[in-house]
């Protein structure tokens, strides 16, 4: 029973492992966010998620700096990423988003930075052989975190697609709205115009029959 116990936990605490850490910001024009993860054993594995929720052309710039101040990535204009590298290094690595491009609009960014520890995969509770597979269990639970992250994925890419759907939607109303008072002005104008140009018309033909 112990043990059951143990496992669960142990599942549980790698679900919240392959969650990591998420924060959604707000990035103002010509801003720079940064965003650090420790790392204190190399040769683990650092995958991030962003995506640019709303704002402008819904991209942003970004790079990722290691410890040493070497540049690992570096990209513009990119609407979202998904990525793992190798953390080789011990220390700070460091992710930073700017919206340098933009001189007025702000950005909303969805980010997620998870640190993979391959000493946690493997540290299960300890029971005799005849009572638990061992491989079964870490079958099950690579199983489980492959799930949980597909369904982390799929959920992030449907809130992205909606935000962006919401916001295209919003900025064609906008769009309709302001053409309506064109269009309401435009009719305004022209039938003024008849009206002066009839007025004008009738008074020449007054002048005339005087």
């Amino acid at each position: 029973m112990k043990f059951g116990v143990s496992v669960f936990l142990t599942i549980i605490s790698l679900c919240q492992l392959a969650l990591g850490s998420q924060v959604t910001f707000v990035l103002g024009a010509q801003d720079r966010e940064c965003y650090y993860v420790f790392n204190n054993k190399p040769g683990s594995n650092i995958g991030y998620y962003f995506a640019v929720q709303s704002g402008g052309s819904f991209d942003v710039d970004y790079q990722i700096k290691a410890p040493n101040g070497k540049i690992i990535v570096k990209e513009n204009k990119q609407r979202q990423g998904d990525w793992v590298f190798n953390a080789d290094q011990n220390g700070e690595y460091e992710f930073c988003f700017s919206n340098g491009m933009s001189t007025f609009a702000e950005k909303v960014v969805d980010f997620e930075i998870k640190l993979e520890d391959d000493d946690f995969r493997a540290a299960l509770p300890n029971a005799p052989s005849q009572q638990v597979a061992t491989d079964e269990i870490h079958r099950t639970i690579n199983s489980l975190e492959e799930k949980l992250q597909t369904l982390t994925r799929d959920y992030q890419y449907y809130k992205t697609r909606n935000n962006r759907n919401q916001s295209t939607v919003k900025s064609t109303e906008s769009r309709i709205f302001y053409f309506s008072i064109f269009d309401v002005l435009l009719m305004c104008g022209m039938a003024g115009f008849q009206v002066a140009v009839v007025q004008l018309f009738f008074k020449g033909s007054r002048k005339q029959l005087v």
